[in-house]
């Protein structure tokens, strides 16, 4: 191979801005347009990288995604490992390394692997480490795996920006279907987006001859783009459609070049065309991985994009025709070259001044590192510096795959093209099958005219075009010498036949046994040969050996698209009290819980914090205490099934609710384990809230729209979370209803007017409010809510009265010892993935209730009958001795090991009784109140005494003090 960059031409490069970058430490030239592959080509660079599993040298073959060998590590500000050289623009002092070589892809140290390929096949590995421990290969095998390396001091990503878009039609691709569909779409009045992941729109036409409707076809795609951009469409250049997912949601990834990070763009089209183009394919020949064999279209698009010349003696190899101009173009760029054509009939005629062999094929390449000959299969031998091939077109169907679109296969075209139509999306050009640029736009009139709108004029083909014939030449087996099919992950005929014999003939099989099209290409060059390779040696048709599943992305797409500016609080947001500020005047030291930042106690960072959270739980269990429970959940259920739509959500049965009363219920998932609990507030006959916990809000709320939409419509249930809009001040205590009637609020607030676990409104400072006779302490408590806006009048006025009665203001901290105190749990502290609501204690509705609800049948289950399962309970300590720790885990001797039996779920010093206090749970707890159990944690072991959970007022008589 020797290449070298022409004097004159390059549509894509400007001569006027030199640049200079790194490739493996050496320097490199290049011009602004050029990318990093067209700089390392016209720079004669050989060797850009080494194969996944034999690190066999490798060479640029393609010019686009397709790409399966170039791929480098981007160092700098932006760093970026395994990027395609052949889609990376090379930039002034960019630093490029190539992949999975060391120290660089010219001399790789393991490049001896190769010499023992014979030991090491496809799938080598599940049979070679099965003894004597695979856990003794797995370190060496994890350092040796994986392609590029990610840089350890790049400390973050960026952000990137994230848009959502809505058009009439959506056009993938701006090639000559793409340009054409658009035009028409536009002038029948529809809004179109247009998005291609070339830098430039024109697809094929940027490097092959075309003319049309009278027109060089630059002038055609300058024009064409100049009329969409000028009617307000939106142009999308350097954007990849990478996947299309339900309800025809097209996820886009927009590249910068300008130092921004890429734009993730999520559109809903109401119809899609996709236009795509098609993928050329190698050809099957021994040692067709040589750097040096490049595909034939790369080769023309670098001459005539970049004005590099890949080779000076060039060996053309064809089995169709679109080959023709590029030997000839080649030859006119000042190559010698040599056009081998396997077929004998129907070729079209000879370039003039290039060899024309007919009725041949390559053999074997020839070569160490770069190609220096070929030899053709009756034995003739060209010397050659540079062979480009060109085995057919695979239309890129990849999307219209994705959109669960069937395919055909098309004997003529040697390939599967789109099969029967899919709802709202069209395929035009050469992804359907479209050889001629006539050809292109018929089928994309045809695109337009399945919009259902008028039909427009097409633009018309006026030059000269090659008839697009091809004769299938597919890998045969039993082939001499190693034919490669995966360039990337090294996958050979011999591979594919190996999995054959082992009865790996399905198609998903054989690509999990050889790795074939498993590399980041996805097989965008291998999968069809590889399909036709398995039909030949199974005695079947390719249609009949199938296709695997495409799925996204079509191309990779950095993480930073996906996470948009998600980042720190943008990417977990902390949620903020509406009285933050009144809590920090009041040295409030705030933590984050279940993503809000809330009190955790008073008194400053400087105070003891043990202290303080004591006394503030002390406090509160003597006299009163104020504190700020915002964060519940307020959720509003309102409509005419509003009854029977909370009756399915809730273990528990609410329609039996009276206006104006609460009642407490677990939520299950549908496997029967508690989700959340709280309590739920009936208003009226067809409106209820939902006061769930304050860590499960926005999962609470995405639950109860996921079971609406499933299985009630939004005019019988309708769903309004209220949480954000409501602030919600917790009075609790034994002297929490005096403090209240010194501020009154207009309402009765003794049992008989306000009873445990009802509701009533009040007003205060002209602001309505709603008082809830709920409690989370045990002790007498009302909770007040009231618009958030007006929330900082009515708890200073709490601060004020409270001053009369020793009241402390608590955090959240104090609330937790004040809860396990009673027994009172908390969900996913005192719970874990498999509490079902029996074992804590409620088994009524499980035993009772005949109605339908979430988790019903899953209660039933063998697993949820076993005898054995972890309950909750109290558990009590020898006086004088330290809370258990948290986690700690309740064990048994069996057999002379530890096994256990359980886990402390919270634990405490209670400053009411004045000693530990702890739940938990143990298997079989419930009936074992009294059983003394060893704790075991950090390797110490303790004993401990089972007991019921509620360890303060047990009868419940300070609930109504």
């Amino acid at each position: 191979m020797t290449a070298s960059r022409l004097a004159t031409g390059g549509s894509a490069i400007d001569r006027s801005r030199p640049i200079r970058f790194s490739f493996d430490g050496a320097s490199v030239d290049g011009f602004a347009g050029d990318t990093i592959a067209s700089a390392l080509l016209a720079n004669d660079v050989a060797v850009v990288g080494r194969s996944f599993k034999y690190h066999r040298p490798r060479g640029i073959w393609g010019a686009g995604v397709e790409e399966p060998n170039a791929l480098v590590d981007i160092g700098g500000s932006q760093a970026t490992p395994n990027t395609r050289a052949t889609t990376e623009p090379a930039r002034e002092g960019l630093v490029a390394r190539s992949v999975n070589a060391t120290p660089n892809a010219l001399a790789d140290r393991n490049a001896f692997l190769d010499r023992f390929s014979r030991f090491i096949p496809a799938a080598f590995y599940y049979k070679t480490f099965m003894w004597p421990d695979w856990h003794m290969f797995e370190p060496r095998i994890r350092a040796m795996a994986g392609l590029g390396k990610v840089d350890t001091d790049w400390t973050s990503p960026g952000t990137a920006d994230q848009t959502n878009h809505h058009c009439d039609v959506l056009v993938v691709g701006a090639g000559p279907a793409g340009l054409a569909t658009a035009k028409m779409a536009a002038g029948a009045g529809l809004s179109v987006t247009l998005v291609d992941d070339r830098h430039k729109p024109g697809g094929s036409l940027g490097h092959r001859a075309g003319e049309v409707d009278g027109k060089p076809a630059s002038m055609w795609i300058q024009e064409t783009v100049a009329e969409l951009a000028a009617g307000g469409h939106l142009i999308l250049p350097a954007t990849t459609a990478f996947g299309i997912y339900d309800h025809d949601l097209v996820g886009l990834n927009q590249r910068h070049f300008d130092g921004r990070r890429d734009t993730l763009w999520r559109v809903r089209p109401r119809q899609i065309v996709l236009a795509t183009g098609a993928i050329e394919r190698p050809l099957p020949f021994a040692n067709n991985d040589l750097p040096g064999v490049l595909s034939a279209d790369a080769a023309l698009a670098y001459l005539r994009r970049h004005a590099v010349l890949v080779g000076r003696r060039v060996v053309v190899a064809t089995n169709n025709d679109s080959a023709y101009e590029v030997a000839e173009a080649i030859t006119e760029a000042g190559a010698d070259v040599t056009l081998v054509d396997i077929r004998r009939d129907g070729i079209p005629g000879t370039p003039a001044k290039v060899r024309m062999l007919e009725g041949r094929a390559l053999a074997a390449a020839k070569g160490k590192l770069r190609v220096e000959g070929v030899t053709l299969d009756d034995g003739t031998r060209l010397d050659a510096d540079c062979v480009l091939v060109s085995g057919g077109w695979t239309p890129t169907i990849h999307l219209f795959g994705q959109a669960k679109g069937k395919l055909a296969w098309s004997e003529a075209r040697a390939a599967f093209l789109p099969g029967d139509p899919v709802d709202r999306i069209s395929v035009a050009g050469a992804a359907a099958g479209s050889v001629s640029l006539s050809e292109v736009f018929a089928g994309a009139q045809k695109a337009v005219a399945s919009l259902g709108q008028a039909k427009v004029p097409a633009p018309r083909s006026t030059g000269p075009e090659a008839p697009g014939g091809i004769v299938a030449a597919w890998p045969v087996p039993g082939s001499k010498g190693r034919i490669w099919i995966d360039y990337q992950n090294d996958v050979t005929v011999k591979d594919v036949e190996l999995a054959a014999r082992e009865n790996f003939v399905s198609v998903e099989h054989l690509k999990r046994y050889t790795t074939l099209g498993m590399a980041t290409d996805q097989g965008k060059t291998s999968n069809l040969p590889g399909l036709a390779l398995m039909a030949g040696i199974t005695g079947r048709t390719v249609p009949e050996v199938g296709t695997t599943t495409y799925r996204p992305p079509f191309t990779p797409v950095p993480l930073a698209s996906f996470a948009g500016a998600r980042a720190g609080e943008l990417m977990a947001p902390v949620r903020r009290l509406p009285l933050e500020s009144v809590h920090r005047d009041s040295r409030a030291v705030f933590q984050e819980y279940g993503g809000w930042l809330r009190p955790a106690h008073y008194g400053g960072r400087g105070a003891d914090a043990e202290r303080a959270i004591q006394d503030e739980a002390l406090g509160a269990r003597r006299s009163v205490a104020l504190f700020d429970g915002s964060t519940l959940g307020k959720i509003e259920v309102i409509g005419p099934n509003a009854g029977e739509f909370v009756d399915f959500l809730y273990y528990n049965t609410m329609s039996t609710l009276k206006p104006g009363r609460c009642r407490y219920g677990f939520m299950l998932s549908e496997n029967g384990v508690i989700f959340d609990d709280g309590v739920l507030v009936r208003l009226d006959e067809h409106r209820f809230v939902v006061s769930c916990s304050s860590s499960h809000v926005a999962a609470v709320h995405a639950r109860l729209e996921e079971w609406r939409q499933d299985r009630f419509g939004r005019d019988a249930v309708y769903i309004h979370n209220a949480t954000s809009d409501v602030a919600t001040l917790t009075v609790s205590g034994p002297n929490a209803r005096k403090l209240l009637e010194t501020v009154d609020l207009g309402l009765g607030l003794d049992d008989a007017d306000l009873p445990h676990m009802a509701i009533g409104h009040g007003c205060h400072g002209g602001n309505e409010v709603r008082v809830a006779r709920v409690s989370f302490t045990g002790d007498r408590s009302y909770e007040i809510s009231i618009r958030a806006d007006r929330a900082e009048p009515l708890w200073a006025h709490l601060r004020q009265a409270g001053q009369a009665f020793d009241a402390v203001i608590m955090g959240l901290e104090a609330l937790m010892i004040l809860r396990a105190e009673k027994g009172f749990i908390v969900i996913g502290k005192d719970t874990d993935g498999t509490t079902l609501p029996h074992d804590l204690g409620s088994g009524g509705p499980r035993l009772k209730r005949q109605s339908d609800y979430v988790g019903r049948r899953s209660l039933f289950t063998e697993e949820a009958s076993r005898n054995n399962r972890l309950q909750l309970i109290g558990l009590t300590v020898p006086s004088g001795e330290a809370p258990l720790a948290t986690g700690a885990h309740g064990i048994k001797r069996e057999g002379g090991r530890l096994n256990s039996q359980g886990f402390v779920t919270s634990s405490y010093q209670s400053p009411t009784l004045g000693r530990p206090i702890a739940l938990g749970l143990i298997e079989r707890g419930a009936a074992r109140h009294g059983e003394t159990i060893e704790i075991q944690h950090l390797g110490k072991v303790r004993t401990a005494t089972i007991a019921a959970p509620c360890a303060f007022d047990p009868a419940g008589e300070r609930l109504h003090a």
